[in-house]
């Protein structure tokens, strides 16, 4: 039987090793972490259950790292309920992809920054279901952990560190949304 540390390692070495070139192929990589989830559910489950159960809200987690190009992928804990504000992922691409739990991915993107951001589309991710975004194109997303109940578990790779962001409200019209600089904050490190 596998052990959540050797599925967590397993996520890390796929996210590492598809990611060495500038665009690597998302679509791709997601199939490959969603069937290492889908392989190893249980065992991921059962080993990040002090994660599900520690009441301290949304956390960040750093499974690994790379410098170049740049990587790093993250396991996130969504409280019940938990939402996000609208927010950017300051020019990054990225995926994200349930360990555990149901989340919401509400997208939107624009061409121009001069324009107002249009709703792309919404998706209900399980576990081994994944989602993701280009660097080519502004985007910005709203996620939502769809329990009441249940900490929800999340794999994220992104093409850098995401240290700086910005989260965006809508101004006095529903067209134009202002943004405000935010800081990524990353409660400690997943050994495996």
């Amino acid at each position: 039987m596998r052990t959540y540390r050797y599925s967590l390692k397993a996520l890390r070495d796929a996210a590492l090793a598809y990611t060495l070139e500038k665009n690597p192929d998302l679509a791709s990589l997601s199939r490959e972490l969603g069937s290492i989830v889908h392989r190893d559910a249980q065992a991921l489950a059962d080993g990040l259950t002090d994660l599900r159960q520690r009441h301290r809200g949304f956390e960040r987690w750093l499974l690994g790292r790379r410098s170049h190009p740049g990587v790093s992928v993250l396991v996130m804990a969504w409280p019940p309920g938990y939402s996000t504000p609208s927010h950017d992922h300051a020019g990054l691409w990225g995926i994200e992809l349930s360990l555990y739990g149901a989340l919401e991915v509400e997208s939107w993107s624009r061409t121009f920054t001069s324009e107002p951001w249009q709703l792309r589309g919404r998706d209900w991710l399980g576990p081994g279901d994944a989602t993701w975004f280009d660097a080519d194109m502004p985007h910005m997303h709203r996620c939502r952990n769809l329990s009441r109940q249940e900490t929800a578990l999340t794999l994220h790779v992104y093409g850098g560190d995401l240290e700086d962001y910005s989260t965006y409200e809508l101004a006095g019209s529903e067209r134009f949304r202002h943004s405000q600089p935010q800081r990524a904050r990353i409660a400690g490190p997943l050994r495996v």
